[in-house]
């Protein structure tokens, strides 16, 4: 079945204009804001920012499409870079600052080089043979311009910039995906629209902006709104609903890891100001959403092949459990193993196309993934309802055959996360001589309480024998305190099955 989301109205015509026009219009209104400080960036001094950089740029050298290596930890200051590089017709490749220094070059060595590295480091991350330029933390200036030193106007960018990110290989090389800057703000006036952003709209993000989430829902849906966004480096329990009624938060930016914390430790306090929460880049367990309750959701699916989000519940309607709403501004079709689109209702696999999804990844990796009429093969597995709401069932690799019959990991994730004492859940396949591969649980329980291990087991293993039918059940459930995560908290899948493999 395939199902066409409202488009939303044409993007502005290049982000250097929209900076210009936000700045002109309300030179004074704020940006962004550290959540940490009272430091903020208002439009009118990004503006003067992405023509500090683009003299820079043009002084050093950097050519039209040079990748710019966005090294800065400072939320900030990596926004202002970041946006620089684009607006200027750059290639921004923003980098993981929490890891180790050689970051930046492994990223040039996928990229096939870099043209300049702008870091915020105290240590030399520099490529040798790379030019490098230091960002002022507390201004994100190029830190040989000061106020007095900016320059006039900029010149217009000399071409159409981009973002460069790169997938986690967890199955082979990773595959890098170039999201042009008409893209990008494609996406970004989507989900301002959807969502219902105004200038009057003060948002929350603690998720990691080298990720296209934060980019583009967090970063570009502000700026196309006109809307001011506070920065957190990291998600932290203690003092976040203060921290929200203080800001006025009107929406939040999360993911599931983060909404399961705050539905399973404590009372919700979101302050009256609050419009929505949205949860994205990872399914929010049905166990989690109801324990959330009337708390107004957006729950959203997309990649980054996507620049961020394909679908998303209506803010005006009524959640439904094991959805993630309908298409925005793209297109999803269902196919079966034969290639066919499946009738509504049936589960396949997901292929989705339109404005937002790219066309190719970056040197003609994983072409067969693309076919001739431009869908692209999500590697998601789920539904659509003839009403166009869309269901995961999970990725095609977290599938689990056992002796023929599909076991789908949120199915039973959902059973075990129904017992209060459990914050997290994840089933993955093992291996298994007769049937192929069989599901085993790892659970991880509520922090800062002490769990009896085995008495959770045994309740849990009780619980699934009368919620599941025989194949569906775990041949065993471990109780972990952690797995491993992705910088955004998202649980890294292929790894807990590498240990499944080995246990």
């Amino acid at each position: 079945m395939q199902h066409d989301g409202r488009s939303p109205e044409p993007a502005p015509a290049d982000l250097r204009s929209l900076i210009r026009e936000r700045a002109s219009a309300d030179t004074d209104r704020v940006f962004l804001e550290d959540a940490r400080s009272d430091r903020v960036l208002r439009y009118g001094a990004l503006d003067a920012a992405v023509g500090a950089w683009a003299s820079t740029f043009d002084v050093i050298g950097i050519p039209s499409s040079g990748a710019v290596l966005v090294d800065v930890g400072d939320p900030l200051a990596f926004a202002v870079v970041h946006l620089a590089a684009i607006a200027t017709g750059r290639r921004a490749v923003p980098v993981d600052t929490g890891q180790p220094v050689t970051e930046p070059a492994r990223l040039a060595d996928l990229l096939g080089g870099a043209s300049i590295v702008v870091s915020d480091r105290e240590v030399d991350s520099t490529i040798p043979g790379t030019p490098a330029a230091r960002v002022d933390p507390a201004t994100g200036l190029p830190a040989d311009v000061r106020d007095g030193d900016l320059p006039g106007d900029a010149p217009d960018a000399p071409g159409e910039g981009s973002v460069v990110l790169f997938t986690s290989g967890s199955t082979g090389m990773p595959k890098g995906v170039e999201l042009p800057e008409s893209q990008l703000l494609f996406v970004a006036r989507a989900v301002a629209q959807h969502n219902q952003l105004d200038s009057d709209d003060r948002g929350f993000n603690s998720l990691p902006l080298f990720h296209v989430n934060a980019e583009v829902v967090g970063l570009l849906a502000t700026l196309v709104a006109g809307a001011t966004l506070v920065l957190d480096r990291r998600f932290r329990r203690t003092g976040f609903w203060e921290l929200l009624a203080e800001r006025r938060i009107t929406w939040l930016n999360a993911v599931p890891a983060i909404l399961a914390v705050l539905a399973k430790t404590g009372p919700l306090d979101f302050p009256p100001s609050l419009r929505f929460v949205r949860s994205a880049s990872a399914p929010l367990p049905d166990p989690v959403r109801t324990a959330l309750g009337d708390t107004p959701l957006v729950v959203s699916w997309g990649m980054t092949e996507g620049a961020s989000q394909i679908t998303a519940t209506p803010l005006d309607a009524p959640a439904r459990l094991g959805t993630v709403g309908v298409p925005v501004g793209s297109e999803v079709q269902v196919r079966g193993e034969d290639g066919a689109p499946l009738p509504a209702g049936e589960v396949g696999a997901l292929w989705v196309r339109g404005p937002g999804i790219v066309h190719s990844y970056l040197f003609g990796r994983a072409a067969e993934r693309f076919d001739a009429d431009g869908w692209l093969s999500t590697g998601d597995v789920g539904s659509v309802s003839e009403d166009g709401w869309v269901s995961l069932a999970g990725r095609s690799d977290d599938v689990i055959n056992r002796g023929g019959e599909k076991v789908y990991p949120s199915e039973v994730e959902d059973v075990l996360l129904g017992d209060a004492r459990v914050l997290e859940a994840v089933v993955v396949g093992r291996p298994h001589d007769v049937l192929g591969s069989v599901p085993i649980a790892y659970v991880i329980p509520q922090p800062d309480e002490p769990v009896d291990a085995d008495a959770l087991v045994a309740d849990l293993t009780e619980r699934t024998i009368a919620e599941l039918t025989r194949f569906r059940r775990p041949v065993e459930i471990v109780v972990v305190p952690d797995l491993p995560r992705a910088p955004t908290g998202k649980i890294q899948r292929a790894r807990v099955r590498s240990m499944a493999e080995h246990s």
